[in-house]
């Protein structure tokens, strides 16, 4: 029985302090990157929206750290897609970047492509397959998130294999609401910019991994002191500022005059003088980058369209019209300027180009004696501006993050408010007037891009601030685990206690029957009741003894009739838990009310909301994180808010169980009716969730493998069963949501 397999010693429970691997060993990276289209070569940058310098920074960062030394292997995860309008490259599971590293692309959601803001349904399900891979190919001994999503994703990792995690956030959710709204205002705009780019969901997903992380790389100081101090995870002593590097190799003064020439003529042909200085923008449709301004600029001056050319290079498209809807609004404004200025003959904007193209499209604008120009709203960082200095190109660019660093160390261009047209004019009229000046810039950005934006620099400060990190974790780091399996069945029924199993009489004792005539099935109960009422409650219901027990709202974890406590679970647990900081820190909150000592636990703190009050969990989750408390805030039927450690809950729970126990998810159902289980129905196990759900659970309709039941309490099982043929040869009808 599994009891007797937890008392004997087992690698399983085996866990060790983290520590710096031996030099000849060296350190396995997980680096996560999961929104556009990844690929070591011929990158398609500008593509769309999602397909940007994030791109090339976890590529070239990738290959990067691989060649360095005390690094044996880098593995780069994104989303595999099989999609007839986009490269067959992109569902190539592995793809080599050197020796060492590789992409490895991993099947979730739909196989089509998906723009970023779609793909939070399914983070659950990439946490659940990366597990698997985990599994075969061995536990890393750093996870790095970049973005919000992968942030997210690889938060939930960090927590279930207790190995240190490092968030790049690239961009910020709470920033980019900020600065869209910009002269904007009203419930209708924020409204409006959140159906279009989930901005709640991205910052709590931001929120989770600035609290999981041990450390937060930056790009310049601006994003510490401006950007992430928006957030109430904001702790200064974790972040670093390391600048990306650029590729020297590619992007330098020197180039083939026939590529050279071949850009040339697709841009002379719009061009009535091409022998001008060009005023270079390149950049993709987004509405963040503020192309129409440069036009607009462009077009109200003269004196600007005698000196120069404007050339708008836009990302590759074949069709606007098959271009997505906010592409397609961008691109139509750029031409209807252009129309409206009658600036034909002095801009050119070519349709697509080749990504070996991009350092061309500079050394043309150098041998033109041209500027970059980069008018966005905000700019993180900036590689475009690197990659333009490196090459000779003087700079004017939005004084905003990046920018602002790239400028101080190269002093190659001018910083230029985007909201004042006057400044963008008069940064650019200097940079083609004034030759000396060019010439001193130009010198500068190919000397010091060299001196501070090299990404062996990166490299080389990266790896020392993950030594720092492996001599001072606290949390516990678990060796390699060999397969093992929950013994003698093959499926696992995994049911919250209250409201759902129970509740119905005549249901329930349906279901108490289909546990006890169908022995290759395990029984799983979870609830947030403490573990001496939960088995009270068994008892007195007659239920079938558990094979697994799941109580305190998913902070202890107990097998078989004997109850054996799951070590390993309780080891990692504790993590960053202070209770009497939650205590202290709620007692001032009216109608936020301390539940029954017999509802308390070690690793819960029980409350009731009075509901004529006004505090929301929203609230008592800021408060916690205000007061620098590392904990989860889960909200059950609208009443009742368990705060929990960050490494506790139904979610973290279950998928650890499987993990520990080599259980594949899709042989497992779980059935809820709480807030409390949320998590535990996301990912890649079969989801019921009964009729008589409370309300917080509505968020989860139309994700995948999530069936919300027309009958309650036990009932709801029994079809959620009968649904996916959970008793014969499985079926799930809504593994794809579209």
């Amino acid at each position: 029985m599994i009891s007797e397999l937890i008392n004997t010693h087992s690698p399983l429970d085996t866990e060790q302090a983290a520590a710096p691997k031996p030099k000849n060993d060296g350190l396995k990276i997980m680096m996560i990157s999961l929104h556009g289209l990844v690929r070591g070569d011929e990158m398609e940058l500008g593509r769309d929206a999602d397909t940007g310098g994030q791109v090339k920074y976890v590529v070239e960062l990738a290959r990067e750290l691989a060649e360095s030394p005390g690094v044996r292997e880098v593995e780069l995860l994104t989303r595999q897609i099989r999609d007839p309008n986009i490269d067959e490259s992109y569902a190539q599971i592995e793809e080599a970047l050197a020796e060492n590293a590789k992409i490895i692309r991993i099947p979730f959601g739909p196989k089509r492509y998906l723009k970023k803001e779609s793909l939070w349904p399914y983070l659950e399900m990439f946490v659940d397959q990366t597990l698997q891979h985990v599994r075969r190919n061995g536990v890393p001994d750093i996870i790095h998130g970049h973005y919000a999503d992968a942030g997210y994703a690889g938060s939930q990792l960090a927590r279930l294999l207790h190995v240190p995690f490092i968030f790049t956030g690239h961009s910020l959710g709470r920033v980019k609401k900020q600065r869209l709204l910009v002269n904007k205002s009203g419930e209708e705009q924020e409204k409006s910019l959140e159906k279009k780019y989930k901005l709640k969901t991205r910052t709590e997903a931001e929120e989770v991994a600035l609290e999981t992380a041990s450390m937060v790389v930056t790009s310049t100081n601006q994003e510490v002191t401006d950007q992430y101090e928006l957030y109430d995870h904001y702790e200064p002593s974790r972040m670093e500022v390391i600048p990306p590097g650029v590729d020297l190799k590619q992007f330098n003064p020197d180039g083939d005059p026939t590529r050279i020439g071949e850009v040339a003529q697709s841009l002379d042909r719009f061009l009535r003088e091409p022998e001008k200085p060009m005023i270079l923008v390149m950049a993709r449709p987004d509405e963040r980058k503020n192309l129409e301004s440069a036009v607009r600029v462009y077009g109200e001056n003269k004196d600007l369209q005698e000196i120069a050319n404007l050339v708008m290079v836009m990302g590759t498209r074949e069709d606007i019209e098959k271009l997505p809807s906010a592409q397609q609004s961008i691109l139509r404004r750029v031409l209807f300027l252009i129309d409206k200025y009658d600036l034909y003959g002095k801009v050119a904007y070519p349709k697509s180009h080749n990504p070996s193209d991009v350092a061309n499209f500079y050394r043309l604008a150098k041998q033109r004696k041209g500027v970059f120009v980069n008018p966005a709203f905000t700019e993180p960082f900036g590689l475009t501006l690197l990659e333009a200095g490196a090459v000779g190109v003087p700079i004017v660019a939005t004084n905003d993050g990046g920018p602002r660093d790239i400028i101080a160390n190269c002093r190659n261009g001018m910083l230029i408010d985007v909201m004042d047209d006057q400044s963008i004019y008069r940064a650019l009229k200097l940079s083609l007037t004034d030759q000396e000046q060019w010439q001193e810039w130009s010198e500068n950005g190919i000397n010091n891009t060299r001196d501070y934006y090299s990404w062996g620099s990166h490299a080389s400060k990266y790896l020392r601030d993950v030594e720092e990190i492996f001599k001072s974790a606290r949390s516990p780091h678990i060796v390699n685990r060999p397969a093992r399996r929950l013994p003698e069945f093959d499926r696992l029924i995994i049911a919250d206690l209250d409201n759902t199993i129970t509740g119905d009489a005549e249901s329930f004792a349906a279901f108490k029957q289909l546990i006890e005539e169908n022995d290759h099935i395990g029984f799983g109960v979870t609830t947030g009741r403490r573990l001496e009422k939960a088995v009270e409650m068994i008892d007195d219901l007659g239920l079938p003894k558990p094979d697994l027990l799941d109580t305190d709202s998913g902070t202890q974890l107990h097998y078989g009739e004997s109850l054996n406590a799951d070590l390993s679970w309780r080891k990692s647990i504790g993590f960053a838990w202070d209770p009497a900081k939650v205590r202290e820190t709620l007692e001032p909150l009216e109608g936020v009310d301390l539940q029954d000592n017999v509802e308390q636990s070690e690793f819960k703190i029980g409350y009731k909301l009075d509901p004529n009050c006004k505090t929301s969990p929203a609230k008592i989750r800021k408060l916690l994180r205000a007061a620098g408390v590392r904990a989860k805030v889960i909200t059950s039927l609208g009443t009742f808010v368990d705060i929990i450690p960050v490494r506790g809950g139904s979610d973290l729970s279950l998928r650890h169980v499987l993990w520990k126990w080599s259980f594949t998810p899709e042989n497992v159902l779980v059935a809820g009716d709480s807030g409390n289980d949320a998590g535990m129905l996301l990912g890649r196990t079969l989801g019921v969730v009964v009729a008589n759900h409370g309300p917080e659970l509505n968020r989860l309709r139309n994700r995948p493998r999530i069936y919300f039941a027309s009958k309650p309490n036990a009932g709801g099982i029994l079809e959620g069963i009968e649904y996916y043929n959970f008793l014969g040869n499985i079926t799930i009808p809504n593994d794809r949501i579209e």
